[in-house]
């Protein structure tokens, strides 16, 4: 996952625009209306690729 579009994927349904990022705070996913900070959106796309493979290293 390229991490510039980390907060442009939404976490709900996995679409990737950037027409989801409305401003650089909000992300609202045009198609399912997903709504959520754009960090707290960026922070769980990244947890729930890596996150398996961080608790295996564990």
């Amino acid at each position: 996952m390229e991490p510039r579009t980390t907060s442009r994927r939404c976490p709900s349904c996995g679409h990737t625009a950037k027409e989801n990022r409305a401003t650089q705070a909000k992300f609202q996913f045009t198609a399912c209306g997903f709504a959520a900070n754009a960090d707290h959106v960026g922070a769980t796309n990244v947890l729930n690729r890596a996150g398996p493979d961080l608790c295996t290293a564990a």
